[in-house]
């Protein structure tokens, strides 16, 4: 276990790619501490991917992608703008309800936040809002792609923690809206103060909202056709996520007319691109955590804990803290498959649900999003609005502390993440 923890850390600070990191280490405590044949990394490495859930991945990765090609993610901004753009702070508040509506649509929390900081970055400039503020706000409103479904960070945990896809897409329903609102709240409250109190030109109207509504609803169909598929029963998540992509399509193409067969090779190749930088670190860290576990890791884990305390609240702010940390440093696929099988029979053995310890869990790490010095939504709003990582980071202390506190809320009152999965299991 020494072998392969300590291999990890030394590769992942020498710079190494964390797919290699997690092999490499892996590799080397197969070698040292086993009798075991080089030939088992090969059946991990399979065995990790042969999966039909995670057929979904590409799927969705591919819908994000058409979406945001298509204008459906420009449609959803000018829905938002007529829904609060009326408000003081108006531009960031825009950028959040449009975060919310592309993350029920991709899955995937940097594409969102290019999408948002594509239409939204220039638009601040123009009216002098604090642009490095603009920019964490935008990171963190492509973050809530973690959590609200069709999330692929859900997807993942519910794999690893051999849930149902359905329940912990609804159990990241209530909590994504109330990071939402908490985001909202926040920067309302810092334009009121003296921040960038700046409203919308165009007073807030019924028509220019319902004009809105009626352009953006072809795209808001995709949602519908996910959730209420998979709630419902009509198909698994692997099926949502086919139907959605040629959901997607047929509106980009047919409805809006903005998208055209010449377009679609890169938009896929991309995605292809996109899906295979995930699978690549399933199949490796599949070997990872098989290692990790043999050697008896998560037993000594438990022991540990238990000997620290036998409150449930202690536990979880030793893991929130643990989350937060590893969010930092590690990409979120690798720290889901790395710890959530550890994790979780702890968190079973102090009584907290799964589905909540896994809502906790993509909370945690989607924070780990706008967090230096991975924080890659971060980077992404920053490239874009053509700022230094370390001018926007200066900022981010407002839409971090909006989040912690939806993360409290989530952790101490399991109902917010429980109450929907119950009422319609």
């Amino acid at each position: 276990m020494i072998w392969a923890a300590g291999g990890f850390l030394l590769l992942l600070v020498s710079g190494v790619p964390i797919v290699l990191a997690l092999g490499i280490a892996a590799l080397l405590a197969i070698e040292v501490t086993t009798s075991t044949p080089v030939s088992i990394v090969a059946q991990r490495v399979y065995g990790g991917i042969n999966s039909f859930t995670l057929m979904a991945i590409p799927f969705f990765v591919a819908s994000g992608l058409l979406m945001d090609a298509g204008g459906i993610a420009r449609r959803f901004v000018n829905l938002a703008s007529a829904l609060v753009g009326w408000i003081s702070g108006s531009l960031y508040l825009v950028s959040i309800v449009t975060g919310t509506g592309l993350a029920a649509i991709s899955g995937s929390g940097s594409a969102d936040t290019a999408a948002i900081s594509a239409v939204m970055t220039p638009e601040m400039r123009k009216r002098n809002y604090n642009i490095d503020l603009a920019a964490s706000v935008i990171a963190a409103s492509g973050s809530l792609a973690s959590i609200i479904p069709p999330s692929i960070v859900m997807i993942v945990i519910a794999i690893t923690s051999n849930q149902s896809i359905g329940a912990m897409f609804l159990g990241g329903i209530i909590p994504g809206l109330l990071v939402m609102i908490a985001l909202m709240f926040g920067c309302w409250l810092y334009a009121r103060r003296g921040g960038d109190a700046v409203s919308d030109t165009e007073a807030f109207t019924l028509k220019r909202l319902v004009e809105g509504f009626v352009d953006a609803a072809p795209g808001m169909l995709v949602p519908v056709v996910i959730i209420g598929g998979i709630v419902g029963g009509v198909f698994t998540a692997t099926e949502a996520a086919c139907v959605a992509l040629f959901t997607t399509l047929f509106i980009t193409m047919v409805v809006y007319r903005e998208l055209h067969v010449r377009d679609l090779p890169a938009i896929f190749l991309r995605a292809i691109c996109l899906s295979a930088t995930v699978l690549i670190i399933v199949s490796t860290a599949s070997v990872f955590t098989w290692i990790i576990a043999t050697q008896g890791f998560p037993a000594m884990l438990k022991e540990w804990l238990t000997g620290v305390t036998d409150s449930p609240v202690a536990f979880l702010l030793i893991v929130n803290i643990l989350l937060l940390v590893v969010g930092m440093f590690m990409e979120s696929i690798s720290a889901i498959l790395i710890l959530l099988p550890i994790l979780l029979p702890i968190a079973q053995s102090y009584g907290i649900h799964p589905v909540q310890f896994g809502v906790i869990t993509a909370l945690n790490l989607s924070i780990g999003l706008i967090t230096p010095p991975y924080g890659i939504c971060l980077y992404v709003a920053s490239s874009v609005a053509g700022r230094r990582i370390e001018q926007v980071s200066r900022k981010v202390w407002l839409p971090l502390s909006c989040m912690l506190l939806a993360l409290i809320l989530v952790n101490f009152v399991p109902a917010v993440s429980l109450w929907l999965p119950s009422l319609l299991n």
